[in-house]
């Protein structure tokens, strides 16, 4: 049986990591490299490292702290932010990613990830969704969730899949830092959709939020959170356990 991944997200402002709720209000947490390091040290399945003002800013993602996490940690790195062409592709993997996550860039142009699926593979392109609800629609949002696109959630997620995004993180804004579980309504829709690894993000107050995660939703892959794992509020060590207690199968490191 497949194992269910758990996946701490850094979400980059400044060189530092920081956490808001419905993507709004930052706070500064810590260290990217010391945090990377803690995370590949207790167990983390995999890492998450997102330059949140990238697009918005229009800038290239920072590749100097991004070299030195990759450098850390021993467990496979997702990076995503200013994520626009090949070229930010090649940089972005010769800095130590082992995946390319992609939202506004490929909204800007759909075409890009098509040509980086040619080019590094489709298990190399992560499609990351942020969506939210809007007069009953899921939407898709774009610069760090500040801008509606206009587009609907689910065709897209679809379209983006067809064209060959290897992984889908789905960000639902609605849940984000408001710990009252995961948007499991929004996650069924995109299972449903796509026949590809989907990954939920938003909303992860505790450890029966994965529980009922996994639970719930079966064709799920990986469980993302970051807030609570940041401040201690659930170790992935005791997350995993309980996870296991609860017969949903994990990797079990330490």
């Amino acid at each position: 049986m497949i194992t269910k991944r758990i996946i701490p997200c850094l979400d980059v402002r400044d060189g530092r990591v920081v956490k808001g709720v419905n993507f709004e209000g930052l706070s500064d947490v810590s260290s990217p490299v010391e945090l990377a390091r803690h995370y590949s040290e207790s167990g983390a399945d995999e890492l998450v490292f997102y330059d949140i003002t990238a697009s918005y800013e229009g800038r290239a993602l920072f590749t100097d702290i991004l070299r030195r996490v990759a450098e850390t940690i021993f467990i496979p790195l997702t990076v995503g932010g200013g994520i626009n062409t090949i070229e930010d592709f090649d940089r972005v993997l010769k800095c130590g990613a082992d995946k390319v996550s992609v939202n506004s860039g490929a909204i800007r142009n759909p075409a890009l990830i098509g040509e980086a699926a040619k080019k590094y593979g489709d298990q190399c392109v992560v499609l990351s969704a942020d969506v939210k609800r809007v007069d009953g629609e899921f939407r898709v949002f774009a610069k760090g969730g500040r801008v509606d696109t206009g587009m609907e959630a689910i065709g897209w997620i679809r379209r983006c899949v067809e064209n060959g995004a290897g992984e889908v993180v789905l960000n639902s804004i609605d849940t984000d830092g408001v710990k009252r579980g995961f948007d499991l309504e929004m996650l069924a829709a995109v299972c449903e959709a796509v026949r590809v690894p989907v990954i939920a993000s938003g909303g992860a107050g505790g450890v029966e939020d994965f529980v009922t995660l996994f639970k719930t939703l079966p064709a799920v892959d990986a469980g993302l959170a970051a807030s609570i794992f940041h401040f201690g509020e659930v170790t992935i060590p005791e997350l995993k356990a309980a996870l296991k207690q609860e017969g949903i199968p994990v990797r079990l490191t330490i």
